[in-house]
């Protein structure tokens, strides 16, 4: 059995290696080759643009890959969604699609922009954003740089955006929110009924998983004794519910926790002003829920 994986070429593509190694799956590029060998020889990478993943996922060409909800609803096609996989580049949270107009234009919502010029990427999604609406508008084609066209090549547009500076920095400003959109694994119908590939997919996807919610996240351990640990379980902010054994000592026990990285500065401190000794802050490579 051999599993072709699709790998987004570009803005994703080095956090996707990354979260592949971090998984235990490390890619290895060569050169100007589209194509990655892995660890595991069963599965193969190759990188695709995220716009194009759906369709070669749908045809079969490849058995799954990782690619945005907003190119799937763009193309279309049918594939099933295995996961969603947030890991965007400042946060990780969603992106958004948004309509934007110039900053000192007289439009207040997507209504007023009957018969005008929008630009974007995302064609399908924005007709019909506007078809639903029953606003008839010219729908072009960007091919990128789509911040500078309004208000001379465009009256608005459609763009992508996490935290909206870009559109800032052009003098655009919000209108509304198009579409919401986030990383997700997908998987060819016909390879997703294969009982060997389908395993394949959905351990690459706990694994895949495991590995983003690890990141920002740190492991503590610590030793207290009994009759100071409801003070020290006051102190930490566990994932769920830290672990608590028993040591040789009677009186003694050890916590295991989970906390986020950047709460560690403030925790650890009190943490010892609660009697906890022997912390050790450690790294994650997974988490897995």
């Amino acid at each position: 059995m051999k599993l072709r994986i699709g790998i987004p070429k570009g803005s994703l593509q080095e956090a996707t290696l990354q979260l592949f190694a971090q998984a235990g799956l490390p890619a290895y590029t060569n050169g100007r080759s589209y194509l990655a060998t892995t660890s595991d020889p069963e599965i193969e990478c190759m990188l695709i643009r995220a716009q194009e993943m759906a369709r070669y996922v749908e045809h079969g060409a490849l058995d799954a890959g990782l690619t945005g909800l907003d190119w799937v609803i763009e193309s279309g096609l049918g594939v099933i969604t295995v996961s969603d996989l947030i890991y965007a580049k400042r946060s990780r949270g969603k992106v958004k699609w948004v309509l934007a107009v110039p900053e000192d234009a007289t439009f207040e919502r997507a209504e007023d922009l009957s018969k005008r010029i929008v630009a974007t990427e995302l064609v399908n999604v924005t007709r019909k954003y506007f078809n639903d609406r029953g606003v008839d508008v010219r729908v072009e084609f960007s091919w990128g740089a789509t911040e500078v066209k309004p208000p001379t090549l465009a009256d608005a547009i459609v763009e992508v955006t996490e935290t909206g500076s870009s559109l800032r920095a052009n003098r655009l400003r919000i209108l509304e929110t198009v579409l919401e959109s986030n990383t997700q694994l997908i998987a060819n119908h016909h390879s997703y009924q294969d009982r060997d590939k389908r395993r394949k997919i959905d351990n690459l996807a706990l694994m895949l998983k495991g590995a983003m919610e690890a990141q920002d996240r740190v492991g503590l351990m610590l030793n207290v004794r009994k009759q100071n640990l409801d003070a020290v379980l006051a102190v930490l902010p566990a994932l769920q519910k830290p672990t608590i054994s028993h040591l040789s000592d009677p009186d003694w026990l050890a916590v295991n926790t989970v906390i986020d990285e950047s709460a560690a500065w403030d925790v650890i401190p009190r943490l010892k002003d609660a009697s906890a000794e022997g912390i050790v802050e450690y790294p994650l490579n997974k988490v897995v829920l």
